[in-house]
């Protein structure tokens, strides 16, 4: 007993410490009911106690909670009577345990694990101290619940018999929050080609809620075990689950713990090169040759641009979402594997195997029949980068998900009694393969791709890789291929290392470069230009949607070189760069006037004009007898111009799209 007596003496001498003292008074001030211990304070403290509550924290942790109440009622004593007890939440392990790790060594030890918190489930009373009565003689007796079944006292003290029965008196009962949560190993801690694992972990008392599902989260707790059952026997098996101690949310930006300051003077120096951007672009895929332009906008994506809010509550996101839209063979998959791998927090999803739920998020029932949430790729994605491939293969259904994703940065879900909106801050690179299997010049862009305009309007920018045969390249692709495969040609190595540029990203991406009236009168004249082009061809070339990408894209082209200003450089590059995405995409085929439309409503200005002339063709044919020939309508149509084969591809539109209807054949009316 000396030697619990010794560990109670000196646990109340090292909560009288000063920093503890404040502590303690400051949670009576906000009547909480636990105060956050540093473990690395423990170990200065007292090297062999800390060994001693992490290697029995069953027998330490209560004598731990008793200094700390002690403590309170020197501090507080008035709020130290209101309550029964009062917890150390101990935090700061000297080291994680990764979940798949965890073994039968680790049970009744204190761990800690770290994870992305995937399901919670509701928060339930939980008796901690139960109060009986003997039916016989009326005596009551408190008795603290340790397991998880009900225990009863073992006999009556004063009628003494063993076979009393007790009643359970709720009301004079004890109840303590309860909330069961599953912790999933990241994504970026996963060995290739294995499933994910969960561990359950039980929260209690003051720390419920205090995280939700999609958020990255250190646990330090206590494993225990509970027995597997069959109907009528034990099994020899177990299940494992964690008892948390303490919960804290893992800074959101992954990397930011890790920068130390030599890094940091490493980052400057690097960033002082004019050619930054340069060495920055090359170290990027390194393994796929050529596509400078592509790997610049990937770039600009990893960096991202300033997330502002504005007074009214408005937020304008700054993440840059890019499409690539490409024949086969091009690279696009390599690319966006690569991204994944790079981005600080990076997830890879192929169009054909990601369902809606599986994208944002799914309701699940837990073990009691309640309903849950458990996280999908947008929302493990938050603050990272979202790589979707194939997503033209995608069920129209399951993209409409991406939508609010894209625009608003959150997924809201309304199913199963749940309603919620989860964050999903996150940039999106998306690839797709052309309809018709190749890229067709002489179709526009909407035609090529089997996307809705609802999405391809929220793309920052949008890129075509076309694999045309060229001399001169082909040669130096079949080189730098064959350098690849073949040991004899040593492959020259990135100038940034791949480990040293993700951490450049991360430390970037605290700087929030602000627009400097130069570059911001550099935007608006551009801006202006590419709208005075109405006047001549009455075609829009560029909406608002994209003078909000090219503000973006600048404030991302600063960041990589570590800027707190944007300058007139770095939106001349910029606009360059979305000249380049207009000219591929934006364009109407047919005149070779640019015409952002294309993408906005999906039928260029020309085609627009054409379906004008039909309708009102048909509609004077109607208004004379009551309905239209198609012979009167294609002789009307080829007197303004028009070509057989528009006409066909007119006519077939217009009764796709429900504006004209046939009541019997060769005849059309107006619906």
């Amino acid at each position: 007993m000396s030697a619990e007596s010794d560990i109670e003496e000196k646990l109340s001498s090292f909560f009288k410490q000063e920093k503890y003292r404040s502590l303690i008074a400051s949670s009576a001030a906000h009547r909480k009911q636990s105060i956050m211990v540093d473990h690395s304070d423990l170990i200065s403290f007292d090297e062999k106690l800390s060994h001693l509550i992490v290697g029995e924290p069953m027998k330490y942790l209560p004598i731990l909670d008793k200094a700390a109440y002690k403590q309170l009622q020197v501090e507080d004593p008035e709020y130290a009577a209101t309550i029964s007890e009062f917890k150390a939440r101990i935090f700061n392990l000297p080291y994680k345990i990764p979940i798949r790790e965890i073994r039968a060594a680790h049970l009744r030890k204190l761990i800690a694990i770290d994870g992305i918190m995937v399901r919670a489930s509701d928060i339930r009373p939980m008796l901690r101290v139960a109060v009986f009565r003997c039916a016989n003689c009326g005596a009551k007796y408190r008795v603290p619940q340790e397991t998880s079944r009900i225990t009863p006292p073992e006999r009556c003290a004063r009628c003494m018999s063993r076979r009393s029965r007790f009643e359970l008196i709720p009301e004079e009962s004890e109840y303590i929050d309860f909330q069961l949560v599953g912790i999933q190993e990241k994504p970026e801690d996963l060995p290739p080609g294995q499933l994910p694992r969960i561990i359950d972990v039980g929260l209690r008392g003051d720390i419920v809620d205090l995280a939700r599902p999609g958020d990255r989260v250190i646990i330090t707790g206590i494993l225990k075990t509970i027995q597997d059952r069959e109907p009528e026997t034990l099994r020899k098996t177990s299940k494992i689950y964690l008892e948390a101690v303490s919960i804290e949310a893992a800074s959101k930006e992954p990397e930011t713990l890790m920068i130390v300051p030599e890094e940091e003077k490493i980052f400057q120096e690097m960033a002082k090169d004019p050619e930054i951007h340069k060495k920055l672009i090359e170290s990027i895929a390194p393994s796929i040759h050529g596509l400078e332009h592509i790997k610049k906008a990937v770039m600009l994506l990893l960096f991202g641009g300033r997330t502002k809010q504005y007074p009214d509550g408005t937020k304008v996101r700054g993440d840059v979402h890019i499409l690539l839209v490409g024949d086969p063979g091009t690279g696009k998959s390599q690319l966006l594997k690569y991204v994944a791998m790079m981005a600080p927090r990076g997830i890879y999803t192929s169009g054909r195997g990601s369902t809606a739920a599986g994208l944002t998020a799914a309701v699940v029932r837990d073990r009691t029949g309640g309903m849950m949430l458990e996280a999908g790729a947008l929302v493990l994605a938050d603050m990272g980068v979202a790589c979707i491939d194939e997503i033209d293969k995608m069920r129209p259904e399951d993209r409409v998900a991406i939508h609010e994703a894209m625009a608003q940065q959150t997924i809201s879900i309304a199913k199963g009694g749940i309603v919620a909106t989860l964050n999903a801050r996150t940039s999106i690179l998306a690839a797709a393969n052309p309809t018709l299997g190749r890229y067709d010049p002489f179709r526009s862009f909407t035609d090529n791709v089997e996307l809705p305009i609802t999405i391809l309007s929220r793309f920052d920018l949008i890129f075509v890789l076309r694999d045309e045969p060229e001399k001169e390249r082909d040669q130096m692709l079949a080189e730098h291929i064959l350098g690849l495969q073949s040991r004899s040609t040593a492959i020259t190595a990135p100038p940034i290392k791949p480990e040293i540029l993700k951490k450049y990203i991360a430390y970037a991406r605290r700087i929030q470069p602000e627009l400097t009236p130069a570059a911001a009168n550099l935007i608006k004249e551009f801006y202006l230009q590419m709208r005075s082009i109405y006047q001549q061809t009455s075609t829009v070339t560029i909406t608002a949607r994209q003078l909000e990408s090219l503000i973006r894209l600048a404030e991302a082209r600063a960041r990589a070189a570590l800027r707190e200003h944007v300058t007139e450089e770095d939106v001349l590059d910029v606009i360059d760069l979305m000249k380049r995405s207009l000219s591929e995409v934006g364009i109407d085929v047919e005149t070779g006037k640019p015409d952002i439309d294309v993408i906005l409503t999906g039928k260029p200005k020309s085609m627009r004009d054409k379906f004008v002339v039909l309708l009102d063709t048909i509609r004077e044919l109607q208004e004379e007898k009551g309905y239209a020939e198609d012979e009167e309508v294609r002789e009307a149509l080829r007197e303004k111009g028009l070509r057989d084969s528009e006409i066909n591809k007119l006519l077939s539109r217009l009764l796709s799209d429900g504006k004209i209807f046939s009541p019997k054949p060769g005849v059309y009316r107006l619906t």
